[in-house]
């Protein structure tokens, strides 16, 4: 029986293990905060470089991050505090799922009540923060025996976690002995509209292709930030993929001018640090009303009352002839980038983001809000990356 309670079941004898990055994979830091930790995707250099509101939230929600380790108890409890989104004038957001893993296998699911709120206002750009309490959740009637315990924190909730308690001791988990995979994406691979932290698309991938991931997805961030770059050049990791493009056009932050230094620029700060790691550029899945408009995107409110936000293009076709960028102009440039550096650069590969999402997908799947895949689109394109990436011929056959 697996539950979300706001205090802790004080009738059961428990050992209380302290909540460090040994037990933690996916997080590239961990802050120290008055509740317990709070897992980061970005080290604290490279959160001080940055002003944006967006990317911080984005960075502090654990997508990928889970807590690893091994132990023969049948219960296990997770005091945790999560800071949830409400939207000015919109429906309450579901709540985000914790999954449990026992031994690779999904035994549980679980979401945290209460916690604290950021109510956002997009019509003014501005935030509220009220402050909630933690929540309890117990995951109980677990197997017999010493088992290897996953808990993949929320994708879309900012989760610092104060307290794990078992019925058995803990203790590391195991090495598993499998490559490291590295990759950076915009809201997409942070999990956009994904069920649960193990069905995003990175993650579902990830498992067929038997690695493990370091996800920083970054929600409206993928904007080829030089202290990004170098937070990938930093990350140990045998196998790399940056997947570029669908921020730079929605955010309108750069033109075509500025746009090719830039990819050249991110890509040779990574090589910096891994020189010979075979690296996947990957282009923007299929979003149709980007493929030949530009930028910027904009907040559709006219179903916003019913729960229903959706997006449209600002830019006007026109606007290509002055170096405005479109996914079309976006996905050429870096497959002519891709073939000109790879003279030089063996293990640098390249996979149009069609190939995971395109025109077909795009009528059975259409995108809910005009930019982001549903939870079966997230499934197909992670089982696609699967093939395409992990086996005989793709960029990370060798892993697979």
């Amino acid at each position: 029986m697996d539950t979300a309670m706001n205090t802790a079941n004080t009738d059961q004898q428990w050992i209380t293990t302290p909540v460090t990055a040994d037990l933690l994979r996916g997080a590239l830091d961990v802050e120290r905060t008055e509740h317990g930790v709070l897992p980061h995707r970005l080290p604290a250099w490279a959160r001080a470089q940055n002003t944006d509101g967006q990317l911080a939230m984005a960075e502090s929600q654990p997508s990928g991050v889970r807590l690893v380790f091994r132990t023969g108890a049948t219960t296990i409890e997770l005091d945790t505090l999560p800071t949830k989104r409400s939207y000015t004038g919109a429906p309450p957001r579901p709540d985000g799922r914790y999954d449990l893993l026992v031994d690779g296998r999904p035994a549980g699911q679980l979401s945290a009540t209460g916690g604290n709120v950021l109510t956002i206002d997009l019509t003014t750009g501005t935030t509220e923060r009220t402050e909630g309490q933690p929540c309890t959740l117990r995951f109980a009637e677990l197997p017999d025996g010493v088992k290897d315990i996953e808990i993949w924190l929320p994708h879309n909730e900012t989760t610092e976690l104060i307290a794990l308690r078992t019925d058995a001791p803990v203790e590391p988990a195991r090495d598993p002995g499998r490559k490291v995979w590295l990759h950076h994406g915009s809201s997409i691979s942070h999990g956009s509209d994904a069920a649960s932290p193990t069905t995003i698309w990175p993650a579902l991938a990830a498992s067929l292709g038997g690695v493990e991931l370091i996800n920083l997805g970054l929600a409206g961030s993928a904007l080829l930030d030089p202290f990004t770059a170098r937070t990938l050049r930093d990350t140990p990791a045998d196998l790399i993929s940056v997947k570029m493009g669908i921020n730079v056009v929605n955010a309108d932050a750069m033109r075509l001018r500025a746009f090719a230094p830039a990819v050249h620029g991110f890509l040779d700060t990574i090589r910096e640090g891994h020189p010979d790691a075979p690296l996947l550029v990957i282009s923007p899945i299929l979003c149709p009303m980007h493929e030949d408009t530009p930028g910027p995107s904009a907040p559709d409110f006219s179903d916003f009352g019913e729960g229903r936000l959706t997006f449209k293009a600002m830019g006007d076709p026109a606007e290509r002839a002055s170096g405005k960028l479109t996914l079309n102009v976006i996905r050429d440039e870096l497959a002519r980038i891709v073939e000109q550096r790879s003279a030089d650069d063996p293990n640098l590969y390249y996979l149009d983001g069609r190939e995971l999402y395109g025109a077909a997908d795009s009528v059975e799947l259409p995108l809910p809000d005009q930019l982001h895949p549903n939870a079966a689109a997230h499934r197909r394109m992670g089982e696609r990356f699967a093939e395409r990436a992990f086996t005989a011929g793709g960029a990370f056959a060798e892993a697979g």
